[in-house]
């Protein structure tokens, strides 16, 4: 296959990263996106990269660029309501062992803008467009276009289409909501218009009872700004609190600034602050933990990358790029048969992904994240002994010499062409 021709739904980080690698793959490819926003999207909140996907912005040759363009976090500190630091957790230094401040610490617009400029003037961008509706034949997939009505067959359809991917639901028959699993945590984000951190390069994070916390994270902008979250966790018990937080979700943003409002009114640290900040912000966006437990990653001549296949809090953005990736190299390996590489494309992400998804995200979070203050007592006075003695960078200095890393997919050694110079 000299030039494949692909449709990618969605412009978000898999789908960057797919166009990205097939086009190393195969210069001559013929892809199109199709975006449902009316302009791509640069905005939204810091991810982080990890695993394979570090040897992939390697490979790909834009860690620099990566490295340049990142909050330059240092370290996460969690801090009393006066402010005062309880345990902070420094960043390592290293790309193989990474605490919950990574080396490549980068708001999600700056990475998929990263990966998309590069291909811009290579590809078609269908802009306020969605798939509405596919059909399989033997040696292409034909797809309906939801606005325009129009039809047209390609080689590929790519679902990058986020946690309730419509592809995802045609290619499973199901609603797609089935496959998504919250993990009791609702969160919003948002940028405050000012430096409430004062110059300081570690995030901070303060919690008070009801599973609420408030976190502050730096952000770069020389005109002085500050990225905030406010992360609700609620107990599966708790079904009137968890329908309430999932009422003010479906109602919209403003709605939920509403409930932020009446729900942080008696906290502690910078609430009133951050409240104020959150009215104030142009790019408040809510969502909540959820992970996507999709049976299968492939039909064919469909396939589900990203969230659309496997959203997990706080590996996503890897997972997403290390798909991307695995799939451009398998098209590449299998020599364009279609039907075969995305056969391996799924049998290399789905028992990994199946892997990292057994971790009780929930339970985690409502552990960091108590309800009472004498939960949040105990949790502070973990943190200080394993955080403040140093136990955990010991353990993963000592973790790293004995040859522990980040789980990783054993990837094949794809026969990329060797680009020409410039």
């Amino acid at each position: 296959m000299s030039a494949p021709k692909v449709l990618i739904s969605g412009s978000g980080i898999a789908g960057s990263v797919f166009a990205f690698c097939l086009l190393r793959a195969y210069p001559k490819a013929n892809i199109t996106v199709v975006e449902r926003a009316p302009s791509l999207r640069l905005t939204g909140a810091s991810v982080d990269i990890r695993s394979n996907a570090v040897d992939i912005i390697k490979w790909a040759g834009v860690e620099q660029q990566i490295r340049d363009a990142s909050t330059k976090e240092a370290g996460m500190s969690f801090v009393n309501t006066d402010g005062s630091p309880i345990a902070t957790l420094m960043a390592t230094g290293r790309t193989d062992m990474q605490t919950m401040t990574s080396e490549y610490e980068i708001f999600r617009g700056a990475l998929a803008n990263i990966f998309m400029s590069p291909v811009l003037d290579k590809i078609t961008i269908v802009y306020d467009e969605t798939v509405e509706s596919y059909t399989q034949q033997d040696n292409s997939v034909t797809v309906t276009f939801a606005k325009s009505k129009k039809v047209e067959s390609y080689d590929l359809l790519i679902g990058a289409d986020g946690s309730y991917s419509k592809i995802r639901g045609a290619m499973l028959g199901k609603p797609p909501a089935e496959q998504v699993r919250g993990e009791g945590v609702h969160i919003a984000y948002f940028t405050i218009k000012q430096d409430l951190l004062k110059g300081s390069k570690l995030a901070k994070g303060h919690n008070d009872t009801g599973g609420r916390c408030a976190c502050l994270r730096p952000d770069p902008d020389p005109r002085g700004c500050t990225r905030a979250m406010l992360f609700n966790a609620t107990w599966s018990s708790d079904i009137a609190g968890r329908a309430r937080l999932d009422k003010a979700l479906r109602a919209g943003d403003e709605a939920y600034k509403n409930l932020m409002e009446e729900l942080y009114a008696d906290a502690g640290w910078l609430a009133p602050e951050i409240l104020k900040g959150m009215r104030e912000s142009d790019d408040f966006y809510c969502t909540h933990f959820a992970q996507t437990r999709s049976p299968k990653l492939q039909d064919g001549r469909v396939v589900l990358l990203g969230d659309a296949g496997h959203a997990l809090p706080g590996l996503g953005t890897s997972l997403a790029i290390t798909g991307a990736y695995i799939l451009a190299g398998e098209i590449l390996r299998s020599a364009g048969d279609i039907g075969l590489a995305t056969k391996r494309y799924e049998d290399l992400m789905l028992p990994f992904v199946q892997k990292q998804q057994k971790g009780d995200v929930q339970f985690a979070m409502q552990l960091v994240n108590p309800q009472t203050w004498w939960g949040i007592s105990i949790r502070n006075a973990i943190l200080r002994v394993v955080i403040g003695s140093g136990l955990v960078n010991l353990g993963m200095r000592v973790s790293a010499w004995l040859g522990f890393s980040e789980a990783k997919i054993e990837m094949p050694d794809y026969p990329w062409p060797v680009e020409k110079a410039q």
